[in-house]
């Protein structure tokens, strides 16, 4: 998978990452959702990959994520922040995946 990043979402994110070490994940959450089909991505910072996690590409960053769930989510994504609601958004050219993606820290 490859992530772009709108500059809104560079600026939001530059902190939380520069000098941190930290890394960002790209998690779906299926905890109490009840079917895999509703689970709900969730941006992470983390400090280590997960065994058996991916590495996507990303301009700028590059997104960790479970190779399990990439087949709810299309090659080319991009993320973007909503600075009046301090929200993330995750989209694709097609679709959009949601508009509140939180960030776990």
């Amino acid at each position: 998978m490859h992530f772009t990043f709108t500059p809104a979402a560079i600026d939001r994110l530059t902190p939380e990452l520069e000098g941190t070490g930290k890394e960002l994940r790209l998690l779906y959450d299926t905890e109490g959702c009840g079917c895999v089909m509703n689970g709900v991505p969730t941006l992470q910072l983390i400090d280590t990959s997960f065994f058996g996690d991916k590495q996507g590409t990303g301009d700028p960053y590059a997104v960790w994520y479970e190779p399990n769930y990439e087949v709810f989510f299309e090659d080319y994504l991009k993320i973007d922040f909503n600075a009046a609601r301090n929200a993330f958004i995750l989209k694709s050219d097609n679709q959009t995946y949601t508009t509140n993606l939180r960030l776990l820290k």
